[in-house]
């Protein structure tokens, strides 16, 4: 995984958690779900880029 990948999930990732963070402190049902959204796509991303790194090597 190129570290461009692994800071892109890696700010997907926080910015989800600050998302779902907000969320929680707000009882705003909607944001805590977008942010806990995002943390799936950003784990998703990693993980892809885990197995397109396992092939290539």
């Amino acid at each position: 995984m190129g570290l461009d990948d692994k800071l892109d999930n890696a700010m997907d990732k926080a910015a989800g958690e600050a998302k779902e963070a907000t969320g929680k402190a707000t009882d705003n049902e909607r944001l805590e779900a977008e942010g806990k959204a995002d943390q799936a796509g950003a784990d998703l991303k990693q993980a892809g880029e885990k197995v397109k790194d396992a092939v290539t090597d």
